[in-house]
């Protein structure tokens, strides 16, 4: 169950507008640790700017971004790149994999970004291909897998090195109901058993219902209770 102390990941008084129009105006969200937060709202609400600025890959022209006492806002680019490497997840839409390693190597790459050795890293990740039912997939290209086994890799991916918070911006949108349930049990299984939190970007009520909790973004604010008494 989630932690009710010190919010894990906290985003206050979030303004981000591209050109003159406004994504974000003044959002106020909070992840506990091991929480499964579902960020629900319609297509350009501003769910997915909201995401992106909690995990570091934007920064909000606003507001602040707290990650365990440290303005994620204020680091520089390189601290960044370090923390979404080695401490953030994400899961995208498409997957996002690259397409000319196989699967193995697609589960191995943080790994590697992060200097682990060769044939550590591999070995790793020859280790989730049983989790993924991918056992004899391993040297199979992205192209070569259907759009669930590859949304399942990139879930692997994203857990591989640990990671405290894993993003998944609308990790299902492009599978069936069949597919996107067995992504949507081996994210949230997978992330509480490795002690990870999840927020998660979905306009699916059935895919919000894995989450501890869910909040509303339109309009580029929050519309129901979005930090933790």
């Amino acid at each position: 169950m989630p932690n009710d102390g010190v919010p894990l990941l906290l985003g206050r008084g979030l303004y981000k507008s591209f050109g003159p129009i406004p994504a974000l105006r003044g959002v106020d969200i909070s992840v506990a640790a091991g929480e499964v937060l579902a960020v629900m709202g319609p297509s350009g609400s501003g769910k997915s700017t909201l995401l992106h600025c909690l995990g570091g890959v934007l920064t909000p022209d606003a507001g602040e971004v707290i990650f365990e006492g440290q303005q994620v806002n204020r680091m520089f680019d390189g601290q960044r790149s370090r923390l979404r490497r080695s401490v953030f997840g994400f899961v995208f839409q498409f997957g996002q994999l690259v397409p000319e390693l196989p699967v193995r190597e697609n589960i191995a790459l943080p790994l590697l970004l992060g200097g682990t050795r060769r044939r550590t890293a591999l070995a790793e990740a020859q280790r989730w291909l049983p989790r993924l039912g991918l056992e004899d997939s391993a040297d199979r290209l992205p192209g070569e897998i259907s759009g669930g086994q590859g949304q399942r890799v990139a879930v692997a991916r994203a857990l591989i090195a640990g990671p405290r918070v894993v993003f998944a911006d609308e990790p299902t949108g492009s599978l069936d109901s069949v597919a996107a349930e067995q992504v949507m049990e081996l994210l949230v299984t997978t992330a509480k058993t490795e002690g990870a939190s999840v927020v998660l970007v979905t306009h699916e009520p059935r895919v919000a219902a894995y989450a501890d909790r869910q909040v509303t973004v339109r309009d580029g604010q929050t519309v129901l209770p979005a930090v933790m008494p």
